[in-house]
């Protein structure tokens, strides 16, 4: 049924928000679970299934679905047009505060998801965050995000070193507004992140890699050196020794920087200073 027809029925008003714009084109939701590889036994968790539209289709593929939503006006609508399909949980609350490693359990997951726009990144840092960390994630977000998602050096991100960090991000397709009621303002893609059982670069933790790529994108008007300099506590001495032990040179920006790069400077880092300042 059209959102905007079911949710009169329940006297529901979409909210602006929680970023809501429910996907309901048929074609779409087809390409999207399509893009997701799923198997007869695999357990899918899906993000804001908003009327369920996504969610019917996800139940005809997979061994088991479970849906998170913040929004509890629509528990009468996920309940009625769920209610055939004894694999589907729902569970009302707010992803963001969702333990994913106790809500999925221990076997493997992938995640197939509309995320609201206004939270895609803090959604895909927290997934690929998570202690259980899902296999692949197949997400409509806003063109915008794609493009930062997929982005080279040269145009990187804190989010796109994040995203290839953990996975492979691509974009499947692109999506007009018009299969998304109400109708937002810009167009979207669907992006598949097939996510790496280690990370593809070396690197002495997570903790320490983030810790300086966080400080490198801190200050993105900057070149390289002051960002560091400034976001890890050091002294400009000691960050231009640094950096130029690990091959970079200081005058350069974040953005410009490859995934090796970033992993040679906290390789580097990790040995300068054996016991280096946590960034604030």
């Amino acid at each position: 049924m059209n959102p905007r027809a079911l949710l009169e029925r329940y006297d529901i008003s979409p909210k602006k928000s929680l970023g809501q714009n429910f996907l309901h084109d048929p074609n779409a939701l087809e390409k999207i679970v399509e893009s997701a590889d799923l198997m007869p036994g695999d357990t899918v968790l899906e993000i804001g299934p908003g009327t369920g539209a996504l969610t019917e289709v996800l139940a005809r593929f997979a061994a088991r679905v479970i849906t998170v939503e913040i929004d509890r006006r629509l528990e009468p609508i996920l309940r009625e047009r769920l209610e055939p399909y004894a694999h589907v949980e729902v569970v009302f609350g707010d992803i963001l505060e969702t333990d994913v490693a106790a809500l999925v359990g221990p076997d493997p997951y992938v995640v197939v998801a509309n995320v609201p726009y206004y939270i895609t990144s803090a959604i895909i840092r927290h997934l690929l965050e998570s202690e259980h960390r899902p296999q692949r994630l197949v997400l409509t977000v806003q063109l915008e995000v794609a493009s930062r998602l997929v982005a080279r050096p040269g145009d990187m991100s804190l989010l796109a070193v994040s995203a290839q960090y953990y996975g492979k991000p691509r974009i499947v397709t692109r999506l007009s507004a018009g299969v998304f009621w109400p109708r937002p303002d810009v167009d979207s893609a669907v992006v598949r992140i097939d996510v790496y059982d280690r990370p593809p670069v070396d690197v002495p933790d997570d903790e320490t890699f983030f810790r300086v790529v966080r400080a490198g994108f801190s200050q993105k008007r900057k070149q390289l050196k002051n960002a560091l300099a400034d976001g890890l506590h050091l002294s400009a001495e000691a960050t231009v020794h640094w950096m130029q032990a690990a091959g970079i040179d200081p005058r350069r920006r974040a953005e410009t920087l490859t995934l090796e790069e970033w992993a040679a400077l906290a390789r580097h880092y990790a040995a300068h200073f054996a016991n280096p300042p946590a960034a604030t």
